[in-house]
Order: C-alpha cells, then structure tokens, then sequence
C-alpha cells in the first residue's frame, strides 16, 4: 500500500536510471495484474502544498493507455503530457522543461503504442480539419519507414505502422534535444535522461527502444 508521497528530499535521491528501472518494475506488475494499492486520500492531501514527480512521460491520448496505470504510479509520481500521436510541440517542450529543470524531474520517457490511430492516419495522408497540421508532426517517421520496410506505405501494412510508430517515438526524442537546449544540458550533465518506448495493447508490456 503506497501512503507516502514523494518528497524533494526523496526525488533528489534518485537518479534517472533508478527511475527508469522503477517504471518499467511497475509495468511489469502491470502486465501481471499485480497493482499496487494507494491510500489515495493521504496522498492527496500530501501533495496539496506541493509535488515532485520522479519523471515526465510523453503519450497519446489513446483510452487504451492509462499511462500511470501502465507503470504502476499513483498521485504525485510522474507528470504525463498527452497529444494524438506523441510528438513534442513548443508547449509540451515548455512543460518538460518545467518538469526537470524546475520540479526536478529525473527522465523524460516518450511512449508510443501499437497501431497508433494518429500514426495510421499520417501513413494514409488523412487530412481533415486541424488534424491535418498535427498529423505533419509524424510524416517525417512515415518517410523513414517507406525506405525502410518493404511493401504498402499506409495503413494496410502492419510492419510499416509498426516501424512508423517507433520512427515516431525515436524522432520524437530527437527533436526533443534539438530544441530544447534546456533538455539537452541536462541529459549531457547526467542530470536527467530522455528515452523511449512502445506500449502493446494487446500484452500491455513496455518495450524499450535503444
């Protein structure tokens, strides 16, 4: 049972490895239907004064990834910024920002999901609405996929949604140095570190990207 809330003194003394390694335990318990309990109520109330949370996680909106269910955290313990597809934008870079160099943040974590309803789209060059201008943000993993994966450039091709999908994450991460010196200086200082997985919605496992 989870009564107590992390603390600055307790985010200080982990590091972006130790984080990691506890994300991905908690998915693993994830997957094994194993959920730790929280007292909810007591949590709430310590972390009305204040938070720090041990790491920062990109996801889609998809209704199929309950993000801190995925990794087993409870009230205070990640920050989660949520857009179709899982690309990084000026305010979700913002917001990373403000999660590491501000509330002390120890990893940024991008997290993709098997068959991606927004990956889907951007493969078959969907265009409606504001959705066309989001979906720019995942063309580029689209391209690198068609040079990579033999067969159909769209949806109907499962490997190259597949590839796509971690295109996108690995792109995303990129992009995350590049324009976020911020970031960037932290992750070069060991202060933080920024990495990326892909979540299946059919085992509900993690998998790490290198």
């Amino acid at each position: 049972m989870r009564n107590t809330a992390l603390t600055k003194e307790l985010q200080a003394d982990l590091t972006p490895q130790s984080v990691l390694e506890d994300l991905l335990e908690g998915n693993k318990r994830y997957v094994a239907n194993n959920l730790t309990g929280s007292d909810v109520t007591s949590l709430v109330q310590q972390t009305t004064g204040g938070q720090f949370p041990k790491a920062v996680i990109l996801s889609c909106i998809d209704s199929r990834v309950p993000v801190e269910l995925v990794f087993d955290q409870t009230v205070g313990d990640v920050f989660v910024a949520r857009v179709a597809g899982n690309f990084e934008n000026i305010d979700i870079l913002g917001s990373m920002e403000y999660s590491c160099a501000v509330a002390g943040s120890k990893l940024v974590f991008v997290l993709g999901h098997e068959s991606c309803g927004a990956v889907k789209a951007a493969c078959d060059g969907v265009e409606l609405g504001n959705i066309t201008a989001m979906l720019d943000n995942i063309v580029p993993a689209c391209k690198l996929s068609s040079e990579q994966v033999d067969g159909a450039t769209d949806s109907s091709n499962k490997e190259f949604v597949a590839k796509t999908v971690e295109n996108n994450v690995r792109l995303t991460i990129e992009r995350i140095r590049e324009k976020s010196k911020i970031l960037q200086e932290m992750e070069e200082n060991g202060e933080i570190s920024i990495v990326g997985g892909v979540y299946s919605l059919q085992t509900g496992e993690v998998t790490m990207l290198s």
